[in-house]
């Protein structure tokens, strides 16, 4: 595996760890009652997923510019 696309799934799995985090928040804020800080985690959380996606999307690139030759 190439340093990039190592490197990219470590910053994909970071990603995933902080939305985990926020989610986690966001279900403890909705059982208090706190709808806008559930809401707001919510939306932190999504972001981070978005994150991780993108650099998932760079590994798997990474990996098909080093493995689809032929």
């Amino acid at each position: 595996m190439s340093k990039k696309a190592a490197d990219s799934h470590k910053q994909a799995a970071t990603h995933h760890t902080e939305a985990a985090k926020h989610h986690t928040e966001a279900a403890k804020h909705h059982e208090a009652g706190s709808h806008e800080k559930a809401a707001h985690h919510a939306h932190t959380a999504e972001a981070h997923t978005s994150h991780a996606k993108s650099h998932a999307k760079t590994a798997r690139k990474s990996h098909a510019e080093e493995h689809g030759k032929k």
